[in-house]
């Protein structure tokens, strides 16, 4: 039985499909989601080299990412929680999953392939590779 849920959201589009994959799952009563999204630390961006492809989209404030995870919050069937933190979004999420004895992490793939997944790397394969727990990557569509 899947006790607590890891959710990793990072108020892109594919947190959508991430939640609907989450509607379409049914869970016991005593499941509990823990809905969580990893900010960056001001460091780690400062060490970007400058080479580095920069996401097409700005980055949402605390507060906007705060509102969004409320608002699958309620969409949600069973008990839920938010988790905000911030560091490096593989770690964190690995570690969260530990702190909470998470029996499954959902999470989302960017799909990227080639020089992209090379260059900007996948966070999806670092917590499928390191996690403790089952780890299910939704794909975009």
């Amino acid at each position: 039985m899947l006790k607590n849920i890891l959710v990793a959201l990072d108020g892109s589009e594919i947190a959508e499909r991430v939640i609907q994959t989450i509607e379409d799952l049914v869970f016991s009563p005593e499941t509990k989601l823990i809905l969580c999204h990893v900010f960056p630390t001001p460091e780690s961006e400062l060490e970007l080299p400058a080479d580095r492809p920069h996401p097409d989209s700005p980055t949402l404030s605390f507060f906007q990412i705060e509102k969004l995870l409320q608002s699958y919050q309620e969409k949600l069937s069973v008990e839920s929680e938010l988790e905000l933190v911030t560091g490096d979004a593989a770690d964190e999420i690995i570690r969260l999953a530990n702190i909470y004895k998470a029996d499954l992490i959902v999470i989302g793939s960017r799909g990227l392939t080639g020089m992209k997944r090379i260059v900007q790397g996948s966070v999806s394969s670092q917590v499928v590779e390191e996690a403790n727990c089952s780890v299910l990557v939704v794909k975009p569509t």
